[in-house]
């Protein structure tokens, strides 16, 4: 996969970056190129978690994202997407590890923590000695996850939470574990932080599942979690979460990420796609030289340009603190619409040879199947837009 071939940046959006930020992306796409699109798709269709590709990861030094010191590369809200887009141009799996480890457990300590808490977990995690992960879905409590079960109950020096996540990446294998559960006291959101002993296993009453038969994000472990009377320090618990709106802060941050991500998805699928056209010859002539090809390429390069110009957008209001949270919805929904799309034509314009993993495009459209429904499906993400242009909720 090269970017010499094919042009998919056709408002040459990426000459606007800094040389710092091109660098970045070149070191990523190399990563990509050299050590994870040549193991991927026995990993994918093993369903297992390609560990190999993690030193090559932490040299890229963007473990921790947007996060400033703690051994993080503090990135610009564009430098991070930037990352988001180049990994998942490569694979989907790879870039969830990624978020859940970085964006939501790493973010979710950063916003949520004290100074304290940011200087004790922080560091390790930086450098992926400790892997993190992030516990709030719930198996009746998908897009209604402030309707929340898991409870916390003070017992002295700890809390015991009892209850059941499901869909938690890297839940079965984490070092550290973000819980997010309902304080029986004053019925708000806390988060606790579970972490494995010394001895390398899990706490008492964690019982983690790895969930199997998944058609998209192969590569990349969920688990259904049982929380049986687990105990936690009363210091894991992070001090700045006090409710839901909190939790939210971490979400709306997050949400961009997945936005870039499915654009890096798009990449891939319309790349893919116009280098075939070029190469598949039929009836005498590449494919590229009929009308309902070029209509198509056109079509998607469209979509993807306006999946671009949105991301590029979201980032310049990120960082200037105007973004507000049904605008990171709105470029949810928008993006992971256009690349399902994208991804769905690049794999019928390649036919049969479409659906083999050697050609990545079913990869691409598998895991956008999956984007398009975590960090908000796009139906309630058009339902907090919709809120937001009337002032009603259609919640309730």
């Amino acid at each position: 996969m090269t970017e010499s071939d094919v042009n998919s940046d056709y408002f040459l959006l990426d000459d606007e970056l800094t040389p710092k930020e091109r660098a970045l992306r070149d070191r990523v796409r190399s990563y990509v190129e050299s050590e994870i699109l040549p193991v991927i798709n026995d990993y994918w269709e093993r369903a297992e978690f390609p560990s190999e590709v993690l030193p090559g990861l932490v040299r890229l030094g963007v473990i921790g994202s947007t996060i400033e010191g703690y051994g993080c590369p503090g990135l610009s809200r564009r430098a991070a997407g930037i990352v988001a887009r180049e990994i998942a141009r490569g694979d989907g799996s790879i870039n969830t590890f990624i978020g859940v480890h970085s964006s939501l457990a790493m973010g979710a300590i950063n916003m949520l923590g004290s100074e304290a808490q940011r200087q004790r977990w922080l560091p390790s995690m930086a450098v992926l000695e400790k892997i993190g992960a992030f516990a709030l879905t719930e198996p009746l409590h998908g897009s209604d996850s402030v309707a929340l079960e898991t409870s916390a109950r003070r017992d002295g020096e700890s809390y015991v939470l009892n209850g059941h996540k499901r869909w938690i990446g890297n839940g079965h294998m984490a070092d550290v574990v973000i819980v997010f559960a309902r304080d029986d006291a004053d019925g708000k959101v806390k988060a606790f932080v579970l972490e494995k002993g010394a001895d390398g296993g899990h706490p008492s009453g964690y019982s983690p599942a790895v969930i199997t038969g998944k058609i998209g994000k192969r590569a990349i472990q969920q688990a259904d979690i049982i929380l049986d009377s687990v105990k936690v320090p009363a210091e894991n618990r992070l001090e700045n979460c006090d409710s839901f709106k909190d939790v939210t802060r971490v979400l709306i941050a997050t949400r961009g990420g997945a936005a870039w991500e499915a654009m890096g998805h798009g990449m891939a699928a319309y790349e893919i796609a116009a280098r075939y056209a070029l190469e598949r010859e039929q009836f005498g002539r590449p494919i590229g030289s009929y009308q309902l090809v070029q209509n198509k390429l056109a079509n998607m390069l469209s979509e993807l340009t306006a999946m671009q110009l949105m991301c590029h957008r979201m980032a310049e209001l990120a960082e200037t603190g105007r973004l507000t949270g049904p605008m990171a919805s709105m470029v949810k929904m928008s993006t992971a619409q256009k690349a399902k799309w994208i991804c769905a034509e690049a794999r019928d314009m390649l036919a049969g040879n479409g659906i083999l993993l050697e050609r990545h495009v079913a990869r691409h459209m598998t895991d956008m199947d999956v984007v398009s429904t975590y960090e908000g499906t796009d139906s309630v993400q058009s339902l907090l837009v919709g809120r937001d242009i009337t002032g009603i909720s259609a919640f309730k």
